[in-house]
């Protein structure tokens, strides 16, 4: 075999470790030698937990080769950003205010994760809280991550160290949150493929909270295969998040290479925004991606959103503020010090919202998911663009908060549909270029399906950062 452990897919791994060609644990020491070589230059880890990922690797080869195996994830690695509760394992969310704290549980997405075999290698860095004001300002108790491919770049946020351990090699699966793009963001500038679920898909019990009402955790992975087995075991009902749906959650991988033949696929090219707010290189993806599904079989047609970008982001903002506030007040009023910059100024701005401000965002927030889900509904799925450049410098700070806040995320946190980021191509510098692939409420079997079809037409899942 040629190809590296660490740079196996899921899908890939999980079938050697089924037929007993690639045991657990050697596949966990090639990921912990692959994080001793060039974690020291990426940062995607706050913590590894080498002897844990060990431990359980042993017993999944011991359970594997009794017959007791569980399924696609047993004995797979896997990391999560260090917003999620890990039982005994010290959680800081980057912060300095929560530096030796260690929960009592797991997430119950972590808990779902062990339960079906994985294999935790530790907690990935992030922004504060998973949260802040778009920049990064090096003033945090850690080092930020680095874009695997090009270190001197951002890797987007705020799943800093998700992006960037899947794209390293560190992790074969990373667990992130999604606000306001967080997954996605992370997924655009490191070349991966970022799933934010249906708003309540997945449940957020563990996971500290930055916006009760959008919060949405969501998988980071190599390929889209990857992340439909993760999503088949994280979803679903959660007595202890109120925000779950009680619905079924159906076989991801069973409609997944049935192709988009005969699919009616809106196209939305026209966001409101300024002229030229996407660089060349992506809007040239763009076009090529509706040219490789049209060729797949799909009737393309352009459609509109609803309303500008930009009201969107008013809404999405003013909801993110005030509710990141409401969790974070105690703190920022006896500790603001201990904060980092960017933390700092997103809850400023919270303090400056006015309570009938976040009642009318709410409010507008409700007309305006129902007219998006209008649209929505109106084909089978829609491909946007997402991130609207390829990722920036960190000398750039500028660039970095336009990456954060101009970009198309926002209305689908706003409306709650499920939208999944897909590496598109690489620009003339090599970078990650990017778009995203929107359902209905709770399909995320059709984004996988129509994210699998471009996926398998195009080259770019053979193509590695080289570090």
């Amino acid at each position: 075999m040629n190809t590296p452990l660490f740079h196996l897919s899921v899908g890939q791994a999980s079938r050697l470790i089924q037929r007993r060609e690639v045991s657990p644990v050697a596949l966990v020491d090639a990921f912990l030698d692959r994080i001793a070589a060039v974690d020291d230059k990426v940062h995607s880890y706050l913590l590894v937990t080498a002897d844990r990922a060990r431990a359980q690797a042993l017993q999944a080869e011991r359970d594997i080769a009794a017959g007791r195996y569980r399924g696609p994830l047993h004995g797979i690695p896997y990391a999560v950003k260090d917003n999620y509760y890990t039982r005994g394992i010290r959680t800081t969310a980057a912060s300095r205010l929560m530096l030796d704290f260690v929960p009592g549980h797991d997430a119950t997405a972590v808990r779902k994760l062990d339960e079906a075999g994985g294999i935790m290698l530790g907690k990935l860095n992030t922004w504060e809280y998973g949260t802040g004001n778009g920049g990064v300002y090096f003033d945090l108790p850690f080092e930020p991550a680095r874009n695997p491919w090009d270190l001197d770049r951002f890797t987007g946020g705020s799943s800093t160290g998700a992006g960037a351990a899947v794209a390293a090699g560190t992790a074969m699966i990373a667990l992130g949150s999604d606000t306001t793009g967080s997954v996605r963001l992370p997924a655009a500038a490191c070349g991966l493929q970022g799933m934010k679920p249906t708003y309540g898909r997945v449940s957020r019990h563990g996971i500290l909270p930055n916006c009760y009402t959008m919060d949405t955790p969501g998988p980071l992975t190599w390929t889209v295969e990857d992340s439909a087995i993760v999503l088949g075991v994280i979803a679903g009902r959660d007595a202890r998040d109120h925000a779950t749906a009680d619905r079924p959650v159906p076989d991801y991988l069973r409609s997944l290479d049935t192709g988009v033949a005969g699919m009616t696929i809106g196209v939305v090219r026209d966001l409101g925004a300024d002229p030229g707010v996407m660089d060349e290189a992506n809007t040239a993806a763009f076009a090529d991606m509706v040219a490789v599904l049209r060729d797949a079989g799909a009737r393309m047609i352009d459609v509109a959103l609803p309303e500008p970008i930009a009201e969107y982001r008013s809404v999405t903002s003013v909801i993110n503020w005030t509710e990141s506030l409401s969790i974070h007040e105690g703190d920022f009023l006896r500790r603001a010090g201990d904060m980092g910059y960017a933390l700092r100024d997103k809850l400023m701005s919270g303090a400056m919202t006015r309570a009938v401000d976040y009642v009318a965002a709410q409010r507008r927030r409700r007309e305006l998911a129902h007219a998006t889900d209008a649209l929505v509904r109106s084909v089978d799925a829609l491909v946007a663009p997402c991130a609207f450049r390829v990722a920036p410098p960190f000398s750039d700070e500028p660039a970095m908060r336009a990456y954060t806040r101009e970009n198309a995320c926002p209305p689908f946190n706003a409306s709650g549909h499920p939208a999944m980021t897909v590496c598109t191509g690489h620009d003339a510098e090599g970078l990650p270029t990017n778009a995203q692939i929107v359902g209905r409420w709770f399909d995320e079997a059709r984004v996988y399906q129509v994210a699998r079809a471009y996926e398998r037409a195009t080259p770019w899942r053979d193509r590695r950062p080289s570090l």
